[in-house]
């Protein structure tokens, strides 16, 4: 990054394969995927500390029903894996 206006990118993890999460698993292979994907590029992440993440993480939890209303979706009452792995992934990058 060469400028303090440009910031990091998110994990790598496509929006069609977090759609497809269903189990604990599936998640856990995720954050796997994430965790490789952070020990590759270190720094390109928007929040690759753990300060950071978590504090987008937790954004990243609150904003979850604005984004399913925004596409048009019903927020489930009872979240799923789905719906963490989401979070995990948009706190990749949150800002």
């Amino acid at each position: 990054m060469s400028s303090a206006y440009e910031t990091g990118r998110f994990t790598s993890i496509a929006p069609h394969e977090v759609e497809q999460v269903t189990t604990n698993s599936d998640a856990a292979d995720i954050v796997g995927r994430m965790l490789t994907d952070l020990r590759a590029h270190p720094t390109e992440w928007e929040n690759h500390t753990l300060e950071r993440f978590l504090d987008a993480l937790e954004s990243s939890l609150r904003a979850l029903p604005g984004l399913y209303r925004n596409r048009g979706e019903d927020f489930p009452d009872r979240p799923a894996w789905k719906q963490f792995t989401e979070a995990l992934v948009m706190a990749s990058g949150y800002e």
